[in-house]
């Protein structure tokens, strides 16, 4: 057997748009985005330099959690569009060089799917969710005391119904969690793969790839035992390796959710017959530092090598706190629990740093996602709290700001109506949002749509090869990647003062100008020929 070519490797060093498809563009003017909008701006995508597109989830939801609430995978939902259309996206992306990435969210469905509905009328489907009787004298205890994976402990993970049962669910009570002990659970998702690989995906993401499995006694929740009950249990493995098989008849790719801080049993999803790649939430979630980001591309690399698997990279996704707003403020790096109204921003510091940042990530060996509305400099709005849609925020009491501030509808025409996305958008955007149209930026050499397009055009010279530290001053990092012409250096400078570059040959991209004394200012990122 002859070494896989570039294009069947293509996933190892691709850069992956993220498409929320509700807030990307409206094609028919009703305020939500729509597989319409996406298809009339593939021209901008392909212009852009994506290798791919990630879609979350299009299908038909009642919407209880952004579409992360499946009633039928098989049905695109009408907000949207319909399958014919996603066929014909997937199809004229295709024609452009671009591929396709659906989500699949294997953990729960919809309270309204089928299956569940039956459930609810006490039929056999009972047995591929979790229906348990409560505990106390007349069962009006929950089950277990598992904590929600949306508002901690203090939110239950088990609904009674009037019959006095009970039904688990991780997220919200409209989400029920799936048996994946039952057959027809892995033999319903399997097909469901094939379905769309039978349409021209190129892969599937995988949301929250460690949850599915769960201890069949339910046992109450004890801090630190193991296995865990319901996270990353190895029967997961038994499951990725079938669904592995599907993917491979068809050339397809998979990417994990794995929130693991165990590197030994993360990198067991990335096992040459599980998960071609998972995201990478260390560097997500990683202050702007510059021993911390060392430190997270190090042990993120270690991680990967034994198995061969590439990295990934990314900075933002439709969960996250934009980065021009996360660097802008005291505490850089992410975590849900210390998101609060109100934090202090420093949107100038915030962007400087956010154009260094995107040259760092694009520069690192493997693949790289982008969410949209990154390479626009998008700031998180702060969405008022009448409007606020996020069960997020709800299930914390309203203390939470919740994830719509990511989610607002992107500016692409200055001078229309709600700076072109369409309709009046399901989410209200900020006063000023048109000076970030892609529009004005395309026609700006110093936009940050600008800089993203030209390290789009040279990022295939990096590829998926190794990486060198070279030697730098504190709070500076500075590493070699081999290049098609030679050898290519990134230079980040997160220092407080300037600092002298390695010996080059040439400029060739940076997220700022030198000083006067072609030193590299502090929160400043260049790409040079060696």
């Amino acid at each position: 057997m002859g070494q896989p070519t570039h294009a069947q490797n293509w996933w190892r060093s691709a850069v992956i748009y993220q498409v929320y498809v509700r807030s990307f563009a409206d094609g028919d003017g009703d305020g939500t985005g729509d597989l319409a909008g996406v298809r009339a701006r593939l021209p901008y995508l392909a212009e852009l330099g994506v290798d791919a597109l990630w879609f979350n989830p299009w299908y038909l939801s009642p919407m209880k959690d952004g579409g992360y609430d499946v009633a039928d995978y098989r049905v695109i939902d009408p907000a949207f569009g319909t399958l014919a259309e996603a066929e014909k996206l997937i199809a004229e992306a295709k024609e452009l060089g671009i591929r396709t990435l659906v989500d699949i969210v294997p953990n729960h469905v919809s309270d309204q799917h089928p299956w569940f509905r039956a459930a609810l009328a006490a039929g056999p489907e009972r047995e591929l969710f979790h229906f348990r009787p409560g505990r106390g004298e007349h069962g009006e205890l929950p089950p277990n005391d598992w904590p929600s994976q949306f508002a901690g402990s203090a939110e239950p993970v088990w609904t009674r119904l009037p019959d006095g049962t009970w039904y688990l669910h991780l997220f919200t009570p409209e989400q029920p969690d799936l048996n994946w002990a039952h057959p027809a659970v892995r033999q319903e998702h399997e097909e469901i793969l094939r379905f769309w690989f039978e349409r021209g995906v190129a892969g599937v993401r995988i949301d929250s790839a460690a949850l599915l499995a769960k201890d069949p006694d339910l046992p109450d929740f004890v801090e630190g035992r193991d296995p865990h009950p319901y996270v990353d249990r190895d029967e997961l493995h038994d499951i990725y390796r079938s669904w592995r098989t599907v993917a491979d008849a068809y050339d397809g790719i998979f990417v994990g959710e794995v929130w693991l801080p165990d590197t030994e049993r993360f990198a067991r999803y990335l096992r040459p017959d599980e998960l071609h790649t998972a995201f990478n939430f260390s560097f997500l979630s990683c202050p702007w530092d510059a021993g911390r980001l060392r430190t997270s591309i190090d042990e993120t690399l270690a991680e990967h090598a034994p198995i061969g698997a590439p990295a990934t990279w990314v900075l933002c996704n439709h969960d996250v706190t934009r980065t021009v707003t996360r660097y802008g403020r005291a505490d850089t790096g992410f975590d849900f629990a210390t998101k609060a109204f109100g934090t202090p921003t420093d949107l100038a510091l915030g962007t400087r740093r956010a154009r260094a940042a995107a040259l760092l990530s694009l520069a690192l060996p493997g693949a790289v996602y982008l969410y949209q509305g990154e390479e626009l400099g998008l700031p998180e709005a702060e969405i008022p709290r009448d409007r606020i849609q996020d069960p997020m925020h709800f299930r914390s009491g309203g203390t939470d700001p919740g994830r719509d501030g990511c989610r607002v509808p992107l500016p692409w025409t200055a001078d229309a109506p709600y700076a072109g996305f369409g309709g009046e958008p399901w989410l209200p955007q900020p006063s000023g949002w048109s000076a970030y149209a892609a529009d004005l930026q395309a026609a700006d050499p110093g936009s940050m749509l600008s800089l993203y397009r030209a390290a789009l055009t040279i990022r295939p010279e990096f590829g998926d090869g190794s990486l060198t530290w070279l030697p730098a001053p504190e709070g500076v990092l500075a590493f070699a990647r081999p290049g098609q012409e030679g050898r290519l250096l990134c230079v980040v400078n997160l220092a407080d003062a300037p600092a002298d570059l390695p010996a080059h040959s040439r400029l060739l991209l940076g997220s700022g100008p030198l000083d006067p004394q072609g030193r590299l200012p502090k929160d400043t990122a260049v790409w040079l020929r060696g």
